[in-house]
């Protein structure tokens, strides 16, 4: 089959498999076999976890490329064009290339149907396949133990952090999640746990493995200052580390992933200190100042609201904070307004166009306990920003966030740049 544009390409996948989601890996694993992508030549790094997986992937890719390694990495989902979840040495593949990949597979999948999910991490290990690359790095889509990256066996694994998120498909409980999220682990290989309090569940989980197991706050921890960190495990230390956009923690779990490789892959100290200080990811505390700073981020459960309170209330504000804010349907949304209610004076809400948003009257119904400041409702997401930088004032802040489509529809184009 011969499809001219990527655009082409990305409608057609969409209609192979019956469902958008189908965990499991025996369709990607034929598939996969067929192509002879089942064994990179490099060694390979897994992320999952609940959030960070999109930190900790561009922390260690910024590393090794400060290295001189030659990285690629594969992310999900993308902000603004489908190109940025597949990138070699930074930069993101063409439109070509993924063009080329798809039509591999659709001359080696025969009568086996794939998700669109699994085309795309099976584009992404083509592409991989066709450059020498140093390291891999692949974050999961969705739990682990079922998702396509799984297909890979990793040198190591990392599980970033264990919140509630896809319950539909991973469980209502933490303890449950975690079983799905260390589906990753291998026996006899390294197995990185970024969160500092996980569920049992994760431990006997990689125990019952055999995997290799490392705890943040326990076998590797950070202490933060004011402008710089520290980092101590029994096989390394570091001291007055640069501090970064991304959270201390998600970079501390990227040093863990490093040190353990440092055989295979060394890294000096001048180049971490150089990957850690020029790394960044859009959308993820981003802020762009001026007379009303504007900050994005694409926290869009209640984990993530979690942190990303946290951080509003450690950065200074003289003036108001307004929320421009919208979620996707199947998204704990009044869980994740709860935890941020009392961040914001005022509201600017509206649905998302995709069709996985939240409609507005399932937004309305969310606030409907749990806000007290002001709430302002529009038909679409880009007039509720228009709405809040009209009503701000010299000092206020506007926060951005609740998707990767919320923060998508209204960046601007000069803060795209990874």
């Amino acid at each position: 089959m011969h499809l001219s544009t990527l655009s082409s390409w990305l409608d057609w996948i969409g209609s192979v498999h019956n469902k958008e989601i189908d965990l499991g890996l025996d369709r990607i694993r034929i598939v996969a076999e067929r192509l002879g992508v089942l064994t990179p030549a490099c060694p390979v790094i897994i992320v999952g976890g609940t959030n960070g997986k999109g930190s900790v992937v561009a922390g260690l890719e910024s590393i090794y490329r400060a290295a001189g390694y030659r990285t690629g990495a594969f992310t999900s989902p993308y902000l603004f064009v489908h190109n940025e979840e597949v990138r070699v040495d930074g930069v993101m593949a063409e439109d070509g290339l993924f063009c080329q990949a798809f039509e591999k597979i659709e001359s080696a999948r025969d009568l086996v149907t794939l998700t669109p999910f699994e085309y795309h991490t099976l584009a992404a290990l083509i592409i991989f396949a066709d450059v020498k690359l140093d390291v891999m790095i692949l974050e999961v889509g969705l739990g682990g133990r079922l998702d396509a990256v799984n297909v890979i066996n990793p040198d190591i694994s990392i599980v970033t952090s264990i919140g509630i998120d896809h319950i539909d498909w991973l469980g209502e409980t933490r303890e449950k999640i975690a079983v799905e999220k260390a589906g990753i682990f291998r026996r006899d290989r390294p197995a990185i746990c970024g969160d500092a309090n996980p569920p049992d569940t994760l431990y006997k989980t990689a125990a019952d493995m055999g995997a290799v197991f490392f705890q943040q706050g326990k076998d590797f921890k950070f202490v933060v200052d004011l402008h710089a960190w520290s980092f101590q495990s029994d096989k390394n230390k570091y001291q007055d580390l640069p501090r970064n956009q991304l959270l201390t923690q998600n970079m501390a779990t990227v040093v863990m992933a490093m040190t353990l490789l440092q055989e295979k892959l060394p890294v000096k100290e001048d180049a971490l200190r150089q990957g850690l200080k020029s790394v960044s990811l859009p959308g993820r505390m981003q802020i762009m100042e001026g007379e009303v700073t504007e900050i994005y981020d694409v926290a869009h459960n209640p984990h993530a609201a979690v942190v990303l309170a946290a951080r509003l209330r450690e950065l200074p504000c003289r003036g108001k904070t307004l929320a421009v804010f919208s979620m996707l349907d199947d998204k704990d949304i009044a869980g994740t307004i709860k935890i941020v209610r009392n961040e914001f004076d005022s509201w600017y809400v509206a649905p998302l166009a995709c069709k996985r948003a939240a409609p507005l009257e399932k937004l309305k119904m969310a606030f409907q306990s749990e806000v007290s400041a002001a709430l302002n409702y529009f038909d679409n997401i880009t007039d509720a920003y228009r709405a809040a930088k009209k009503q701000a004032k010299p000092g206020d802040r506007i926060v951005i966030f609740g998707s990767f489509y919320t923060v998508a529809a209204i960046m601007p184009s000069s803060l795209h740049q990874l």
